[in-house]
């Protein structure tokens, strides 16, 4: 009972908060945005639309064309000066189609532009209001998309835990969270949970941390990560003030893998923990 409370806990703990303000303001910016993108989106689509119109009358005047010189060996009833005119005014006709056409295209190739600006600019404001750590996460995962991804989930789990060891935090945790998504249900699930917590840990995030430990010993017990989960949970305990939780992930620790070493370590700060509180009433005489 006591385990299945530490285990919910963190998973309570992870809720992310807006301030109401700040939330109102973004929705106003996004609305503004929003209008001037459906503006570029809809002018897009009448030029695509005219361009569209277009196309077809340019086949026919080459079909005209086509027609034309295929019935020049037949056209002994006509003269050669008629043939010329005739000629003369398709080419002429189809000129300025495709006079047409190229503004269309430039005019398309403009509006895409601005719309990509439009985009991008957006996407900056938005990262901008929410903060530095969406900045940071959103560059993170830029830089991850630019990486050459492995098919296979071994050397995938490999390459976000030789960034995470290098340093690379952010880009690691992108593909930590990239194979969660890939491979959600398969056994090196617990150690990409295990990792995306370390990630969040490194950051002194313990809430974030403490959802992915969380998870991993909830529905991964046998994992090899899983002594170490509890060892990182008490960590992050600790930090946030919950000492009898730091205290309780230590004892289930202890008490679920004996063997391991992770063990070995809540064994050692379980005994400190004792002796601190032994002598917390022979200060109080003093």
């Amino acid at each position: 009972m006591r385990r299945l409370a530490l285990i919910a806990l963190p998973l309570a703990l992870s809720g992310c908060f807006y301030p109401a303000d700040r939330g109102r303001a973004l929705e106003t910016r996004i609305e503004k945005i929003d209008a001037s993108n459906a503006q570029l989106q809809e002018e897009l689509k009448q030029t695509r639309a005219q361009l569209d119109a277009t196309l077809p009358r340019i086949d026919e005047k080459i079909a005209e064309v086509s027609k034309a010189l295929q019935s020049l060996d037949t056209a002994s009833r006509r003269t050669g000066a008629d043939i010329g005119i005739q000629l003369q005014k398709t080419v002429e006709d189809l000129s300025q189609l495709r006079g047409q056409v190229e503004t269309y295209l430039h005019k398309i190739g403009e509006l895409e532009t601005a719309l990509a600006q439009t985009n991008e600019a957006t996407e900056k404001r938005l990262l901008a209001l929410k903060g530095d750590e969406a900045l940071k996460e959103a560059e993170a995962r830029k830089k991850a998309e630019e990486l050459k991804r492995p098919t296979d989930k071994k050397e995938f789990l490999a390459l976000a835990q030789e960034k995470a060891k290098g340093g690379d935090v952010a880009v690691a945790r992108q593909l930590y969270s990239e194979f969660l998504k890939k491979w959600p249900k398969d056994a090196l699930a617990a150690e990409a949970h295990f990792g995306l917590g370390e990630t969040y840990f490194a950051e002194d995030k313990c809430r974030e941390a403490l959802f992915e430990y969380g998870k991993l010993l909830q529905e991964y017990p046998k994992a090899d990560s899983t002594p170490s989960a509890y060892l990182r949970s008490s960590d992050c305990f600790k930090k946030l003030k919950m000492q009898e939780e730091s205290r309780l992930a230590l004892e289930e620790l202890v008490k679920g893998y004996p063997k391991s070493d992770a063990a070995k370590t809540a064994k050692t700060r379980l005994a400190e923990l004792d002796k601190a509180k032994k002598a917390e009433p022979k200060k109080g005489k003093k």
